[in-house]
């Protein structure tokens, strides 16, 4: 059976939310470590505005949606996910693709706004890696244990996020995983798994 896809996001929602847009060049690394904390404690204190604000749930979503796209680096998170298979795939296919990939990673980001309440955010410190700068945040939510994650801040043209790390586990990877391994059992055949996001799709509510 092939798993939901985007699993891992829907139980990180708000870490995966928590980017906001900052032009970045030129910058030395401990600049670029500075204005990733900063670009992250920014966003993340204006998304727990959003989601402890008393507007309606349909509200809460209309306001997040534009966050997710143009914060989150969608098109790279979707063609790291699909692996090696992004290569065999056609460019009709390549495009059909990232635009479920998208729709997919949004309903599973905003499907989960209306769980969180109370919520406060905090940023606890920042490194550089070879990818980008991971900041490290904390999540607390009242009667919930504290949720601590890195956010992985590229700067390819402007400072987004293209993963996240919680539990030791990269979402980005793991769902590369989840694909690859269905892709692998369905004969490599990017359609197959192009048909399975769009049933996921049309059974959204």
């Amino acid at each position: 059976m092939f798993r939901s896809c985007l699993s891992l996001t829907r139980r990180t929602a708000l870490g995966l939310a928590a980017t906001a847009l900052l032009s970045m060049t030129a910058l030395s690394q401990p600049a670029r470590a500075e204005d990733a904390k900063g670009f992250v404690t920014h966003f993340g204190s204006a998304l727990v505005d959003i989601i402890n604000s008393n507007k309606s749930l349909t509200e809460k979503k209309q306001e997040v949606l534009p966050l997710l796209q143009q914060n989150v680096d969608i098109a790279t998170i979707g063609k790291f996910c699909l692996g090696r298979y992004w290569r065999t795939a056609t460019p009709e296919q390549q495009t059909h693709y990232l635009k479920l990939f998208h729709q997919v990673l949004v309903n599973a980001v905003t499907d989960k706004i209306g769980d969180y309440k109370g919520v406060s955010f905090r940023v606890t410190g920042t490194s550089s890696s070879p990818n980008g700068e991971l900041v490290s945040a904390q999540i607390m939510r009242p009667g919930q244990p504290t949720a601590d994650m890195q956010l992985l801040i590229a700067h390819d043209g402007g400072m987004k996020i293209v993963d996240m790390i919680g539990e030791g586990t990269s979402l980005r990877l793991t769902q590369r995983q989840d694909y690859s391994s269905y892709l692998a059992r369905n004969g490599g055949n990017v359609a197959t798994l192009i048909k399975a996001l769009e049933r996921q799709l049309s059974h959204h509510h």
